[in-house]
Order: structure tokens, then C-alpha cells, then sequence
């Protein structure tokens, strides 16, 4: 027999050893699945976003499962599939969801191109990170929007497009699934999930600028001053200045809007409200009007009398 031979019998053998060693391995640390888990990715959407705090749509589901053990779905929730599809989840795993207000990615940025000039060009690959790392940007604020769309990137949804005219990320609140793709990849945090509100209703100061007031006001003319008028005016304590930045708690806000009256430089805004009733002013040919009808009737009363 040659040594040929020999070395493929003692290779056969080995192979065959550590096969009959990983089958017997397998068979005895096997760890089974709940076959829960695979009936629970099956409703979730697969989008695996991540945006649940989970990797992927199976972490979620082995969430989900261990939380029904444990008695309750509290804190979970599918941002992509919203109260559908967990109303689904909860029915299969004999568990019920408490009414979650939906959220929606809000842009706090108002530093259109006309309200935030130019002061510098950037020569450089066009993304957020790579401007940023590089310092203010092509503006004199450095934490406004960039405007070099990796918000746009990041959204698998399309639920977000740069709008050409402004410079700025807008978002589709219907394609929005709130899944906080676009509140990760963007740099200096302008955007961030907010309650949607009634009927889309909501009021939030769209401006992220720390400096003082007038330095934000020589870098954007729509920048917030932290005057503090906004926070004097609301009577529900739900704004507040921090680090000379006014931000108001959508979890407090009663949607009154008197904030965004006193505002000085409009850096709150109002959104999906209806247009506020505006009274005409009395003109000089209405007031005319009225005093010739009194002189027209006072004769006449005169001789009635008579």
C-alpha cells in the first residue's frame, strides 16, 4: 500500500469521526425556536429598518415572544407597520397593545437659501458626514441642514426628497413610517420623531442653533434668539430655553399657537392648521356710508314726530 493511500484512509477516517462528532454536538446543545417567532416575522413587514431598536424583523419577533411571556408588549412597537400590524401580533400571541400615537419625522431647520446665505463653497465629496466633519458647511450656521441629502439616502420608504427651491429635506407624512432611519444618518440632528398630532397638527420651534442671539440672527435670519417671549406666553409649561434654544414638549402642547404669535423671527411654526380668520378693517367709504344714513333718517324721524 503506498503512502498515497494511506494519507486518503486517514483523512477519510478523520472527516468521518468529526461529522459523527458535529452530528451527535448538534443533536445534544440544539437550541429549538419557538415556532412563535416565525409566525410573528411572517406578519411584521420585513423591512428590517430597525427601526423597533431591534436588529432586523426577527429580532423584533423574539422580542415580541418573550414579551408575551412575560404578560405584556409594553414599550414595543413596529414603526413600519404601526397599530395594524401589531393589533395582528398581539392577537396571535393572546396579548393586547395600548393605543400608541403615531410619529413622524419632523425637519427642524426653517434656513431656506434666501433666510441663510452663502458665505463659503465646499469642494469636497457630497454627503452630510464629509461636510460636516469638515466644519460650518457652505453657511455661517453650523447646525443647520447641510443639504447634501443623506437623510434622502438613508429613508427606504422615498418618504423624503430635497427640495430644490428652499435647500432643504422634505417629508411625505404619508410614505413616513417613522422608523428613525433619517434621525441616525444625519449629522448635526435637525430632524426627529414627533407626535403626528390631530389631523397632522403640531407646533415645534424649527431651529436646532445654539448660539446667542445675535450671532444666529447674522447666520440665519430664521434662526431662534432664545428671547424666552414664547415660554412667558404659554401657560402650559410646555417650552422651555436651554442653551439658548427654545423647544417645546409635543407631550405638554395644547396646539394653542400663541407661541408662534410673539415669536420675532417666525422660528416656530404651525403646521396643518387651518388659516386664521382675518377681520377686514373699516374703510372710510363704509364709515361715509353709515353717517349719511343717520343724517338721512333723523329728518324723517322729525316728522313723524310732527
Amino acid at each position: 500500500m503506498n503512502f498515497m493511500m494511506i494519507a486518503v484512509m486517514v483523512l477519510g477516517a478523520i472527516a468521518l469521526v468529526a461529522s459523527v462528532v458535529l452530528y451527535v454536538v448538534s443533536k445534544k446543545f440544539a437550541v429549538k425556536e419557538d415556532p412563535r417567532v416565525g409566525q410573528v416575522v411572517s406578519l411584521l413587514p420585513g423591512a428590517n429598518c430597525g427601526g423597533c431598536g431591534f436588529p432586523g424583523c426577527g429580532g423584533m419577533a423574539d422580542a415580541l415572544v418573550k414579551a408575551a411571556d412575560q404578560g405584556s408588549l409594553d414599550g414595543l412597537m413596529c414603526p413600519v407597520g404601526g397599530p395594524a400590524v401589531m393589533g395582528s401580533v398581539a392577537d396571535l400571541l393572546g396579548m393586547s397593545i395600548k393605543n400608541v400615537d403615531p410619529m413622524v419625522a419632523v425637519v427642524r431647520c426653517n434656513g431656506t437659501c434666501s433666510l441663510r446665505p452663502r458665505t463659503a463653497v465646499y469642494d469636497g465629496l457630497r454627503t452630510c458626514h464629509a461636510m460636516h466633519a469638515c466644519g460650518a458647511g457652505e453657511t455661517g450656521c453650523g447646525y443647520g441642514c447641510l443639504g447634501c441629502g443623506d437623510c434622502v439616502a438613508a429613508c427606504q420608504f422615498g418618504a423624503i426628497s430635497m427640495n430644490k427651491e428652499t435647500g432643504l429635506p422634505e417629508v411625505d407624512e404619508d410614505k413616513c413610517t417613522s422608523c428613525g432611519a433619517c434621525v441616525k444618518a444625519c449629522p448635526r440632528h435637525i430632524i426627529e420623531l414627533r407626535k403626528k398630532g390631530p389631523k397632522g397638527r403640531r407646533v415645534y420651534v424649527r431651529c436646532v442653533n445654539h448660539d446667542k442671539g445675535a450671532v444666529a440672527m447674522k447666520a440665519c435670519k430664521a434662526a431662534c434668539i432664545g428671547c424666552g417671549k414664547c415660554v412667558k406666553e404659554c401657560k402650559f409649561d410646555a417650552i422651555h430655553v436651554e442653551g439658548n434654544l427654545s423647544y417645546i414638549d409635543f407631550t405638554k402642547c395644547r396646539l394653542c399657537r400663541k407661541c408662534e404669535a410673539v415669536c420675532p423671527t417666525h422660528a416656530i411654526v404651525a403646521v396643518h392648521f387651518p388659516p386664521k380668520k382675518v377681520t377686514a378693517p373699516e374703510t372710510d367709504t363704509a364709515k361715509n356710508a353709515v353717517v349719511q344714513q343717520v343724517v338721512v333718517e333723523e329728518p324723517k324721524n322729525e316728522e313723524k314726530k310732527a
